[in-house]
């Protein structure tokens, strides 16, 4: 502990290396998307997939700001104790596929275990109300940069789509202008 009581991470004259892998693994951002509902969650989600960083979890923290979160993996269950405000979870499958949700999850409760689950992500309550997200959804989960250019790449595929849809319809119009008139049409 430090002079003001804190944790330093210190360890026999220098870093302690549980510290500092711990803090540059949570220092790492995560973006949370709801492929089926095309919504995001989170744009800053950190990943607990060491021992120490599952352990710690959001402990310490008085609140979690509306894009903050923790991707805790593996985990087949969680709990709030020693936490201060409620959360909500959502437990993800193999290929990061919604198989519960757990809204407002209060301090010094244990969530439901879930022996199908491969990952768990705690976020700030309501999250799961305002993304409409239910079971069976498919998540994204990335880096901010993959993110970007998941988004760019889906941008370009609806204008395509887009595109096409416009020549159809415009080559449907020019067949019924060209279609010859029957018998006693003027």
């Amino acid at each position: 502990m430090g002079e003001n009581g804190r944790a330093t991470g210190m360890f026999a004259g220098g870093p302690d290396p549980m510290f500092v892998e711990c803090r540059s693994v949570m220092a790492q951002k995560y973006c949370v998307f709801n492929l089926t509902r095309e919504s995001f969650l989170s744009l800053g989600v950190s990943k607990a997939d060491t021992a120490w960083s599952r352990l710690r979890g959001l402990l310490g923290k008085r609140y979690l700001n509306p894009n903050d979160g923790l991707w805790i993996v593996p985990s087949q269950g969680i709990h709030t104790f020693g936490m201060l405000f409620p959360i909500d979870a959502i437990y993800l499958g193999k290929e990061d596929l919604v198989v519960e949700l757990v809204e407002g999850l209060w301090p010094f409760r244990i969530g439901p275990i879930r022996m199908a689950t491969a990952s768990v992500i705690e976020l700030p309550p309501r999250s799961i109300r305002a993304s409409q997200t239910e079971v069976g959804d498919q998540f994204l989960i990335c880096e901010p940069e993959e993110m970007a250019e998941y988004l760019r790449q889906r941008e370009a595929f609806k204008k395509q789509e887009r595109l096409a849809q416009e020549k159809a319809r415009s080559e449907r119009a020019l067949r019924v202008m060209e279609r010859p008139k029957a018998a006693g049409e003027s």
